[in-house]
């Protein structure tokens, strides 16, 4: 996940990383990762690079240096914009515009997903917040259908409340699947990929305790044998995202690669590698 290859100072856990995000990019090829997840978020959005011509460009000719690619683009905007509780038909078109201006960044950049956080602020946990997200999505689709770009949603949705809201955009909208949040809201991995296993299409690495914060990898309640067996077991071909702890500011680098040996045992140990 981006920004995870740069010093907090204070940023918190998850933010674009002004200044230092083409770094980030030689610093995984260091690694050995093969993609960032690149964030958008709203401060500042003007100035990250998704937003010009010229960002594009710059993101495009480090992707060629450094063979380190953009699959999916993390729409964090969306965390604070979504109007889950306006008056749908007065307030839905900026959060339309942001959505319909990352498809067309995400397809300039080469990327074929845009994910869609719906946690926190933004959670659909209420039934009225997930009728007014199907009428703020489904206008959407067909402009992300024209430029071959998959919505992605994470939401801290039991899994059958999950599928049923899947179902309702016919499977056209996929899911993003976190190890760690889901987790820590006391969810049964196996059950929650045997029921909608079909339609993730990004996975993210994380530990967290129960109904607590992001812990180091293999220190909180993920049962990671459990999600990468059933997602093994369900032929999934998606990436996998590492979103994990923090360590300490300027050792990012050490800090990742050690997330990287401890994800790539169960990839081998399940053999998605």
């Amino acid at each position: 996940m981006q920004g995870r290859l740069t010093p907090s100072r204070g940023r918190g856990i998850q933010f674009f990383p002004f200044g230092e995000w083409e770094m980030e990019f030689e610093k995984a090829a260091k690694i050995g990762l093969n993609e960032i997840d690149f964030i958008f978020d709203h401060p500042n959005y003007r100035q990250n690079p998704l937003w010009s011509q010229t960002g594009i460009s710059k993101i495009k000719d480090l992707i060629s240096e450094t063979g380190v690619g953009i699959r999916s683009i993390c729409a964090d905007v969306f965390m604070s914009l979504l109007p889950h509780d306006w008056p749908w038909t007065e307030n839905a078109n900026l959060p339309r515009f942001f959505l319909s201006s990352l498809v067309l960044s995400a397809y300039s950049a080469g990327a074929k997903i845009v994910e869609i956080p719906l946690l926190a602020d933004s959670s659909l946990s209420a039934a009225h917040r997930r009728t007014n997200f199907i009428s703020f999505l489904s206008p959407c689709l067909p402009v992300a259908e024209y430029f071959g770009i998959t919505f992605a949603i994470e939401t801290d949705l039991p899994p059958k409340d999950l599928l049923s809201l899947v179902l309702v955009f016919g499977g056209e909208v996929k899911l993003v699947y976190d190890t760690g949040n889901n987790a820590s809201l006391g969810y049964d991995p196996v059950e929650e990929i045997e029921i909608s296993g079909e339609y993730i299409v990004n996975v993210h690495i994380k530990d967290r305790t129960l109904n607590g914060g992001t812990v180091p990898l293999g220190t909180g309640v993920v049962d990671f044998d459990a999600v990468f067996g059933t997602l093994a077991s369900k032929n999934y071909k998606g990436s996998f995202i590492l979103q994990a702890a923090r360590g300490e500011d300027d050792k990012e680098v050490e800090t990742v690669a050690k997330q990287l040996d401890f994800l790539n045992r169960y990839l081998k140990k399940y053999k998605f590698i």
